[in-house]
């Protein structure tokens, strides 16, 4: 399974997601040569730091050096661990276990990172274009508990043929979302009527399709 993490990378004290991870994993925190130096040809110093220099010792670059010490497993390959994805940008992406992506938490180094990680994750994935994946939407007004027995013994039957089921609240809304996802679409065509009986609810589109039905006062 792929996963990804984002934020907690930055300099401050309480960017704690590389340690947090390592721990997990029962690494040790390199420093990282190449980010090193692709952070010192790519970043500017701030103009509140005038004087900073890299080669004297200060809390400034301490506190710049935690963004580039990454949990390193040395029994795997460097180049599988840590990515450089964007020539424009000294960030790398910490791969952790083969399968955990760290990126940065800031919106704009998030996408950007995410798009040049396209190349990297997308022959990974079994179905890429997700052609081959079908998912059902039901909306509900039962509360989640009042459906938790019936999904969980439907659950148990859909399994052997690779469907899953979930649920899903709508905080504020009358009604709820079940969903059924996998890839034999006439299996979860017949479905269908089951579901709707069971949870009392339809088949839509959107999860918002029927709010109006019960908000006939709602624009």
């Amino acid at each position: 399974m792929l996963t990804g993490i984002s934020g907690g990378i930055g300099p401050t004290h309480d960017d704690i997601t590389y340690q947090s991870i390592a721990k997990a994993f029962g690494l040790k925190l390199f420093e990282h040569a190449d980010a090193l130096r692709r952070m010192k040809a790519l970043s500017k110093p701030h103009p509140s730091q005038p004087n900073f220099s890299w080669d004297v010792p200060s809390p400034a670059l301490e506190a710049k050096k935690r963004m580039i010490r990454l949990p390193i497993d040395t029994s795997r390959d460097d180049s599988d661990q840590v990515l450089f994805v964007d020539e424009n940008l000294w960030v790398p992406i910490s791969v952790v276990n083969g399968n955990i992506h760290i990126l940065p938490g800031v919106p704009r180094l998030f996408e950007t990172l995410l798009e040049g990680l396209k190349s990297v994750l997308i022959p990974r994935l079994t179905d890429p274009e997700g052609k081959g994946v079908y998912r059902l939407l039901f909306s509900t007004p039962m509360a989640e508990s009042a459906v938790a027995g019936y999904l969980t013994e439907l659950a148990a039957k859909v399994e052997p043929h690779g469907v899953k089921v979930g649920s899903y609240p709508r905080w504020g809304r009358k009604r709820n979302s079940v969903t059924l996802v996998g890839k034999d679409k006439a299996y979860l065509d017949s479905l269908i009527d089951e579901v709707e009986k069971n949870v009392e609810g339809k088949r839509v589109e959107r999860e918002d399709e029927m709010d109006q039905s019960d908000d006939p006062d709602e624009n």
